[in-house]
């Protein structure tokens, strides 16, 4: 006779894992991305948690248009673009750090980059920085991806690994302290400038800018074609309206996107 056992409960997704959520709260690692040998990368929380810096700023004063940051964390890219005056919408997997981001003057919404986004197509600027290239675990179809959530022409800037490196791992969040608890092992990637100028290349990306600010590469690349995905064509009627609701009344109002 065989034993039915209940269905097991979903999977804590990533980043959403508790060890992630209490450093954001606390502002504060320690926290790592573990590899599955064993091998750490130190996150740099603080850094995260503080005001926009010298070399954050020299990123975002080269945004063009309206902003999407893809994996936002807790905010200060968004926050600093809302201060200025850029119309700017942070998204993240993390409940935590999107309430963060909103608490401290940012619009941000709970979604991956995967998933259907608010103004698919109309983005004039994509940011992934802080080794958000590493989304996914495939660079290339990240930036796939990127192109068609941002307007025909539209920017990414986007930070490279301060090292040349190139690998696509298995990861999970750990605090360095035996907590990791459930957190589950996903997919990640690290590329320095010369693998990130080949996957840029690989998909139709022209380098438009490079630079090192605070001891952080940085590259600006532009989508010479227009990629169109399905679900981009799907959503595109109802984009503006859905793009709008994500900002705080006092900037409501129709987004001026690209090319509209």
């Amino acid at each position: 006779m065989s034993t039915v056992l209940p269905p097991a409960g979903p999977s804590p997704a990533p980043w959403a894992a508790d060890p992630y959520a209490r450093a954001l709260t606390r502002g504060r690692g320690p926290l790592f991305l573990r590899r599955k040998d064993g091998w750490l990368l130190p996150l740099d929380i603080e850094r995260w948690c503080a005001d926009a810096d010298a070399a954050d700023l020299s990123a975002l004063r080269r945004s063009e248009g309206p902003v999407i940051d893809i994996g936002c964390g807790p905010g200060r890219l968004v926050a600093a673009l809302a201060a200025r005056g850029h119309r700017a919408l942070g998204i993240d997997v993390s409940e935590a750090a999107i309430g963060r981001t909103q608490r401290i003057g940012g619009s941000a919404l709970r979604r991956s980059v995967f998933e259907p986004l608010p103004g698919e197509g109309r983005w004039g600027t994509a940011l992934l920085i802080d080794g958000n290239i590493g989304i996914g675990g495939d660079p290339r179809a990240l930036l796939r991806r990127v192109a068609a959530v941002l307007a025909p022409g539209g920017l990414l800037i986007t930070e490279a690994a301060p090292h040349d490196v190139d690998e696509q791992v298995q990861v999970r969040i750990d605090d360095g302290r035996g907590h990791a608890g459930a957190a589950p092992h996903f997919p990640w990637a690290r590329a320095g400038v010369s693998a990130l100028l080949g996957y840029a290349r690989s998909e139709h990306w022209e380098p438009v800018d490079q630079w090192e600010a605070g001891g952080r590469p940085f590259l600006a690349l532009r989508r010479a074609r227009t990629v169109r995905t399905t679900s981009q064509s799907a959503d595109r009627a109802n984009s503006a309206a859905v793009i709008s609701s994500q900002f705080p009344r006092n900037l409501s109002g129709d987004i001026p996107l690209a090319g509209s």
